[in-house]
């Protein structure tokens, strides 16, 4: 990946502008024209959302999404858009035992409007405050009890099952960490807590331990900041099995999504435990250790995804992908959404940018030279997805950010006419990572900063 250090904050302010219009435009458009009876709208077929059976995991990001565009804009509408539906269509998302995306559902949502309400932005009443409070303990609460022992630790388990790790949860085990900032207490039989900090943690080192790779020699394709999507254990008796992948093409490559969610989870994990008394369920020295731990598998992540990058930032649907070589030195060249081999996903792009830049403000005081690179690496990858071809202008196109990938092995991603791979489609998680790498962005430009904690 070429950096661009040349890029301040400041100078993507015309252009994030123009992105809460888009953005604006997208939501009433969506509002419109979309058929929820359908059920949620997960990703764009010849620029229309449609859905596609598996789990609810994306309701949260299309009405989260109106409500970062208020806290962008001020625009009350948007506002009343994603408060409306939260209130009306989120509550089974609250108390649901059958997933692991607890985090994705309900912090873009109820965990918003609870932030957005504290600060002010909108007003509210101390009881409007308390549901938004009793939505997000409550969803930690289930989310905690979807939980694996094993020798070493623990985990909460996939859809897939309790043999089942996925690197993704790295990020939706945020709503543990939402709950414990507002005091909730998760109790078990005869009154046994669940100090959900330490749940949230030792799933934490789990995924870094056997998820994330350090080039240590753990198996033939050990590589700094690798990443498998799937992590199989054996249920009987706790032992690690190997690495699987669902979506990326094997457990011995790295789909570029999975390695983002990695990226931003465990850098969003270092914000809270940064924040938090260190008498607060993890004591000294041991959240020393477990800070060591998060960074290196936030640097390793994210040095990965530079190295294996394009120029410009936007990876390949997987490092590992069996045509990729076809394309050459790919990492020396701007991405191609249109090449005839492999595709690119622009969403894997945007949750990545917002951890890389994350990362550089960790780093800004301890290590200022790879604070600038990772944050001039996220806001390259910015800039590239607030230009052509990534944003989608077009008012004939439902989705905000193109060329996203769903599920490449399954073949779930539209081809269109004349087109040899997946292109020129959006996806909802795509489109919520983009907006709220915006939102990021534009917090920082106005001289604050933006976490999934603050205001709680």
């Amino acid at each position: 990946m070429k950096t661009n250090s040349q890029i301040p904050v400041s100078s993507l302010s015309q252009q994030l502008e123009r992105f809460w219009q888009l953005a604006t435009q997208k939501v009433t458009l969506i509002e419109k024209q979309y058929d929820a009876s359908k059920g949620s709208p997960v990703f764009t077929v010849e620029g229309q959302y449609t859905t596609r059976g598996w789990t609810e995991w994306t309701q949260g990001f299309q009405y989260g999404i109106p409500l970062l565009v208020f806290g962008a804009t001020g625009d009350k509408e948007m506002l009343l858009n994603g408060k409306k539906n939260t209130m009306k269509k989120m509550a089974h998302h609250v108390t649901h035992f059958g997933v692991h995306d607890h985090g994705f559902n309900n912090l873009s949502t109820y965990g918003n409007l609870l932030r957005f309400a504290n600060s002010g932005l909108f007003e509210s009443s101390s009881e409007e405050r308390a549901f938004y409070q009793m939505a997000i303990n409550a969803s930690g609460a289930v989310q905690s009890r979807r939980w694996t022992p094993v020798k070493d630790g623990g985990y909460i388990y996939s859809f897939n099952g309790p043999h089942s790790l996925f690197i993704d949860t790295i990020r939706t085990c945020r709503i543990l960490l939402a709950a414990h900032k507002l005091g909730h207490r998760v109790l078990e039989e005869n009154d046994q807590e669940i100090n959900l900090l330490e749940r949230a943690v030792t799933h934490g080192l789990t995924t870094a331990k056997y998820a994330v790779y350090y080039g240590e020699g753990r198996d033939s394709y050990d590589a700094w900041g690798r990443v498998a999507h799937e992590s199989i254990f054996n249920v009987n008796d706790g032992n690690y099995r190997c690495p699987n992948s669902q979506q990326g093409y094997s457990g011995f490559t790295t789909w570029t999504r999975g390695l983002a969610w990695a990226m931003l989870g465990f850098s969003e994990f270092l914000e809270y435990l940064t924040s938090i008394d260190s008498d607060a369920g993890v004591g000294d020295p041991e959240m020393g250790m477990v800070q060591s731990v998060f960074l290196k598998a936030a640097r390793a992540t994210c040095d990965f995804y530079m190295e294996h990058t394009t120029v410009d930032g936007i990876p390949y649907w997987d490092a590992g992908a069996p045509l990729l070589h076809q394309l050459g030195r790919y990492q020396e060249h701007p991405s191609d959404p249109f090449n005839e081999f492999e595709p690119v996903d622009s969403s894997a792009a945007a949750i990545g940018a917002q951890g890389l830049i994350r990362l550089g403000r960790i780093l800004e005081k301890t290590d200022p030279e790879a604070a600038s690179s990772y944050t001039a690496a996220g806001l390259t990858t910015l800039n590239t997805l607030l230009s052509d071809p990534y944003l989608s202008v077009s008012d004939r196109h439902q989705g905000i950010l193109l060329h996203s990938v769903y599920h490449r092995p399954n073949g779930w991603d539209h081809i269109p006419e004349g087109q040899k791979v997946p292109c020129g489609e959006s996806s909802m998680w795509g489109d919520y990572h983009m907006t709220e790498l915006c939102y990021l962005v534009e917090q920082i430009n106005r001289g604050a900063y933006y976490t999934f904690f603050d205001e709680l």
